[in-house]
Parts: structure tokens; C-alpha cells; sequence
């Protein structure tokens, strides 16, 4: 190889191995400025300069910046010149003040906002004037009041005194009763229910019908409408305690009735007493017992209004009053124009205007409920077994030991009609609905037959609706409920003959009385309370039972 291309090679080899071996240029003169003095001489090559600070570099930088800044703040200020004076205030009213710096309208217009960390390659100045953000506002007014805690009064509550832990916390802020409401839940629940857990999210958010049965396990509300009528089949219903709990008894019981107004029950028998009881299906607190010397009880019964109490023997005329707003007991020895050696079973009528007395010899009489006065008597053929009145007190259904029915009218005291109870050897007892629709008689054979009471009125012959056969003993009892969904049957000739029928199918519940497993001793008498839901029996033995019934709307 000749010697001048072996020489051009080594200094080729030499350069590539050494890059970025140009002299340095000063910062002045990149910008274009020349220093004052004289042009500085040319290192020679062996001598390596060394390299720039970076403090001298971004001083240069923010020096270049302030003169841009100043020369545009001079441009906008001789434009600013030309301008009116009303132009010029608007401006600084939503601009701000010309001296001030665009980065400072730019902040001013973001607001506060919330700092995300990124990958930027801004310079350290733009990142510190990003950085800058005006502070957080104080408010300018703080009401007193707000911060004063409100005390939940713990003591006078029922249900706030069992949630008490100690004497000291006779009083609570909000806050900690929240507190405590959510713990009593937690323990009654065994934890958080998983419906409560609010914090909990489906991980497929695009599942539409997820996410709507969540927001409906996260909220209550009637989303069933509920059925206008009773269903058949099954009645739910649950046990009570007795009654008479507070005051039992070994005497038959004869008489348990609901007050018409109040929460309360009366319970009567053979031990010369009638006591009244606090209904809550729980205790039944005893009110006040009344005790009639030598009058076993035959039948008890409220007036319509609830401010009396009337009661009848088994072996006298006399017919007691017992005034409960005055607390007196009222005996009446004797009616006049009433010639009955034995007052026994009575009716009072729904508006509270007439008592209505079952004699012998098939007459029955009308008296008076305010003076207790005879109005006028009837008679039927055959002996009265049983009677009672029309939802609007203006008839008497009554039913004869011949199996027949009469009709009557209480104004004028006429015979409105006259049947054969189909079926019927013998009557046993008889009841009307509340709704003025149907008539429920009961014979001897244990069948009970249910008419409409158009029919009874216009027919000669009335078919039954329908029979129910499900007794094989004397129905010696019969009450509606008072919607006139239920019929409950019975007969105090057998132990558990006792049935509750639905209407309109008049059909009975297959799960009464098998709701009890201790067995139903002779049912004597029944009824139903007027709202509270609430079914009581008084049987042979004593016990007056309770039931109270799910399908009221108040329950």
C-alpha cells in the first residue's frame, strides 16, 4: 500500500474515535451578542476545554425569557394606548391588569386542580409555574350552631332504653346512636348482610340486569302489589298466649269477645267472673276482673259503642249492666211486660238501638239498649234456638228447633219471609256477615249452610250457596270475620271441631286447627277483632286461645 493512503487511513481512524471535539461556542455568541473586548484566540486542538455549567445555562434561559416577557408587555401597552377607556376597564375586569403575566391569567382561568403525575418533557420553570396554584379558600362565615352536636334523648324511648349500655348514656349525639342502630343490626343479623355492603361492585359493569338487581336489594318499598282478596288454602296465622293467661281458670268459658274500639278482650264463664284483658299477644296484661256473686256467666257481650258490658246467667232473669266509664254495676231485676222466668241468650244489634232476648215457647223479644225498655215480641212455631241481626239492624234472622228460618222486620215487627233450612232436622245457630251478603245457618248434623240474604229475602225456597260438611256434630257456633273473608265454625260436642271457612270459594284452610299441636278441647265460643287481626276461642276447659292472622293489612 503507497505510505500517503496509509497515512490518510490513520488519521481517519483517529477522528472516528474521537466525536465532538469542536471548541465550544459561549453562550453570548450563539445568542448573536459580541463581547466588548477583543475576539479571544483559538486553543490550539491538544487542549480540551471543559464542558459548561448548567447553572450558568439556565441563567441565560430565564434572562432570554424576561426580555420576550418585557418586549411583549411593551407591545401590549402601545396597543392599550389606542384604546377607549371603557374598552380598557372591561378588559382588566376579565383579564386582569395589563402588567400582569399571561401565565398568571392562565392560572387564574384553570382554577385549583388536581396535580397527575406524567412523563413530561417541560423545563423546570414551566413545571414550577404549573406547580403554583392559588391556596384553598377559607369560608367566610361559620354558623355556631352547626358545630354544637344535638342530643338524642335515650331514657324516655322504649326502644332507645334497650340499646343503652350503662346509666351514663341517658343521652347520645346523632352520630353515636347511628352508630349503635348499626351495631344492634350487625348482631341481630350476624354480620353485615351482603345487600348492605355498599362498597361491593359487579366486576362486569356492562351487565344491565346486575347492576338493576343491585339497586333493588339497595332499596324497600311495596315492589308486589298485594292481593285485594284472601287466598285460599293455607292461612298463615301464629300462636298467642292465652288470653286469660294473667287469670286462668278451670270453669267452661261462655263468652270472649273483642271491644268494638279498643284493644281489648273480654272473657267470661261459669266462675262468676268477667275479666277484661290488654291485648298484645305477648302478656295480655289483665285490666280489671268483675266478679258477679253467684251468677254464673251465661253470655257476656259489649254494647256497640264499648261503654257497656252486659252479662246473663243460667238460672235467672236478672240481666247485670256494668257502666265501664263509671265503673257500676247495674243489675235490672225486672222489664216490665216481660213475663221470661229465665233471661238467658241475647243479641245486641250493630247500630246499638235494640237488645234483642230469646224466650221460650218461640218468642223472642225487642227492648230498648238505652232505657232497657220491652218494644214489642214475636213469635215463631217451634222453640227459638238462635237469632241475630242484619248488618243495618232493620231485620232478625231466626232460626227454630223445626229447621226453619224466619225473617223479620224490626220496624213493623212483620214476618218478611219463611224457609226450610235445606237439610235442616233441627237449628242450631245462625250468623250474618258485616257486608250484608251472606246468611250461615248450622243444624244438628254438623252441616252449615250459606245463603245470600237477597235470596233469603225474595225467595221462597233459597238454594245454598254452598254446604259445608266438614263437622259431624251439632255447629253450635258461628261468626264472620269482619271482612267477611272467614267463616269459623264449631261445635262443643268434640274436641278439635272447630274450622275456618274461606270465602267466597267456601272452602276451609287445610292448616287450622293443626296449627296447634296441643289438642283444642269443646269450643264454647269465638270471635274475631275488629282490626288487629287477632282469632280467640274459649273452650270446655278454661283457656280462652289466640291466634292472630297474617292477612289483615295492619299486621
Amino acid at each position: 500500500m503507497p505510505p500517503e493512503r496509509r497515512n490518510r487511513m490513520k488519521s481517519n481512524r483517529s477522528t472516528r474515535g474521537k466525536p465532538h471535539q469542536k471548541t465550544p461556542m459561549m453562550p453570548k455568541q450563539r445568542l448573536g451578542a459580541r463581547p466588548a473586548g477583543p475576539a479571544p484566540k483559538g486553543a490550539p486542538s491538544s487542549q480540551r476545554k471543559p464542558p459548561a455549567r448548567p447553572g450558568a445555562a439556565t441563567a441565560t434561559i430565564a434572562v432570554a425569557i424576561e426580555e420576550e416577557r418585557r418586549l411583549r408587555l411593551q407591545n401590549r401597552l402601545a396597543l392599550e394606548e389606542d384604546k377607549p377607556d371603557v374598552e380598557r376597564c372591561l378588559e382588566e375586569l376579565v383579564f386582569g391588569d395589563a402588567e400582569d403575566d399571561g401565565d398568571a391569567l392562565l392560572r387564574r382561568l384553570r382554577g385549583p386542580r388536581i396535580q397527575v403525575h406524567e412523563e413530561s418533557d417541560d423545563s423546570e420553570l414551566e413545571n414550577e409555574a404549573k406547580d403554583n396554584f392559588p391556596p384553598q379558600k377559607r369560608p367566610v362565615w361559620v354558623d355556631e350552631e352547626d358545630e354544637i352536636e344535638e342530643m338524642v334523648d335515650m331514657m324516655n324511648n322504649r326502644f332507645r332504653k334497650d340499646m343503652m349500655k350503662n346509666a351514663s348514656e341517658s343521652k347520645l349525639s346523632k352520630d353515636k346512636l347511628q352508630k349503635r342502630l348499626k351495631e344492634e343490626f350487625q348482631h341481630a343479623m350476624g354480620g353485615v348482610p351482603a345487600w348492605a355492603e355498599t362498597h361491593r361492585r359487579k366486576k362486569s359493569s356492562d351487565d344491565e340486569s346486575e347492576e338493576d338487581e343491585d339497586d333493588l336489594l339497595q332499596r324497600t318499598g311495596n315492589f308486589i302489589s298485594t292481593s285485594t282478596s284472601l287466598p285460599k288454602g293455607i292461612l298463615k296465622m301464629k300462636n298467642c298466649q292465652n288470653a286469660n293467661a294473667e287469670r286462668p281458670t278451670s270453669a267452661r268459658i261462655s263468652s270472649v269477645q273483642f271491644h268494638p274500639g279498643a284493644q281489648v278482650v273480654m272473657v267470661a264463664g261459669l266462675d262468676n267472673a268477667v275479666s277484661l284483658f290488654q291485648v298484645d299477644g305477648k302478656t295480655n296484661p289483665k285490666i280489671q276482673s268483675i266478679y258477679l256473686e253467684k251468677f254464673p256467666v251465661f253470655k257476656a257481650c259489649f254494647s256497640a259503642n264499648g261503654e257497656e258490658v252486659l252479662a246473663t246467667s243460667t238460672h235467672s232473669k236478672v240481666l247485670y249492666v256494668y257502666d265501664m266509664l263509671a265503673g257500676k254495676l247495674i243489675p235490672v231485676h225486672q222489664v216490665r211486660g216481660l213475663k221470661e222466668k229465665i233471661v238467658r241468650s241475647f243479641e245486641v244489634s250493630p247500630d246499638g238501638s235494640f237488645l234483642l232476648i230469646n224466650g221460650v215457647a218461640g218468642y223472642f223479644h225487642l227492648l230498648s239498649m238505652k232505657t232497657k225498655e220491652l218494644i214489642g215480641s214475636m213469635k215463631i212455631n217451634g222453640r227459638v234456638a238462635a237469632s241475630t241481626f242484619s248488618s243495618d239492624s232493620k231485620k232478625i234472622y231466626a232460626s227454630s228447633g223445626d229447621g226453619e228460618v224466619y225473617v223479620w222486620d224490626v220496624n213493623s215487627r212483620k214476618c218478611l219471609n219463611r224457609f226450610a233450612d235445606e237439610g235442616s232436622l233441627y237449628g242450631l245457630s245462625i250468623a250474618t256477615s258485616r257486608n250484608g251478603q251472606y246468611v250461615a245457618c248450622g243444624s244438628n248434623c254438623g252441616v252449615v249452610n250459606i245463603y245470600n240474604q237477597d235470596s233469603c229475602l225474595q225467595e221462597p225456597n233459597p238454594k245454598p250457596i254452598k254446604a259445608i260438611m266438614n263437622l259431624v256434630t251439632g255447629v253450635t257456633s258461628l261468626t264472620f270475620n269482619p271482612t267477611t273473608e272467614i267463616l269459623a265454625i264449631a261445635s262443643d260436642k268434640m274436641k278439635q271441631a272447630v274450622r275456618l271457612v274461606h270465602l267466597p270459594s267456601c272452602t276451609v284452610f287445610s292448616n287450622f286447627p293443626v296449627v296447634r299441636r296441643k289438642t283444642i278441647s269443646c269450643v264454647q265460643t269465638m270471635d274475631f277483632s275488629p282490626r288487629s287481626g287477632y282469632f280467640a276461642l274459649g273452650n270446655e276447659k278454661g283457656s280462652a286461645l289466640m291466634y292472630r292472622l297474617h292477612h289483615y293489612s295492619d299486621f
